[in-house]
C-alpha cells in the first residue's frame, strides 16, 4: 500500500514535468547498470528530462514502484504516462516507437 504523501508528490513531479526518470542515482552518477543505460538513451536523443534519485529518500524507492505496479527501477513517465525501464527504452528505441511518442507527445528530441 503506497503512502498517500509519496504518492501525491510521485503524481505532482509527472504531472509537473513532461519528461521524468525515476532512476537508482542521478544522471551524472548513476547507481546501477540499467539507470545508466537509460540515461543514455534520454541523453542520446537530447530529451529534457527530471531525474529523481530514488536512493535518497527509502519511501520514494519502494513508492514509486508502488505507484506503478512496477517492481524494478529505472521508470519513464512521459506526460504522466509510465513508458517503462530501461529495457523497454532500449526496445523503443531501437524500433522508434519511443521517437514516435516523444513526436505524438510534442516533446522535442534529436533524431538518432
Amino acid at each position: 500500500m503506497i503512502n498517500p504523501v509519496v504518492a501525491e508528490r510521485i503524481a505532482s513531479e509527472i504531472s509537473t514535468h513532461d519528461v521524468v526518470l525515476y532512476m537508482k542515482g542521478t544522471p551524472v552518477f548513476p547507481q546501477c547498470g540499467f539507470s545508466a543505460q537509460a540515461v543514455q538513451i534520454l541523453s542520446m536523443l537530447n530529451v529534457a528530462y527530471k531525474a529523481i534519485d530514488v536512493l535518497a529518500d527509502p519511501s520514494l524507492h519502494q513508492g514509486i514502484k508502488d505507484y506503478s505496479r512496477w517492481p524494478v527501477l529505472p521508470q519513464l513517465y512521459i506526460k504522466g504516462e509510465f513508458v517503462g525501464g530501461s529495457d523497454i527504452m532500449r526496445d523503443m528505441v531501437e524500433a522508434g516507437e519511443l521517437q514516435s511518442l516523444l513526436t505524438a507527445k510534442k516533446i522535442p528530441f534529436d533524431s538518432v
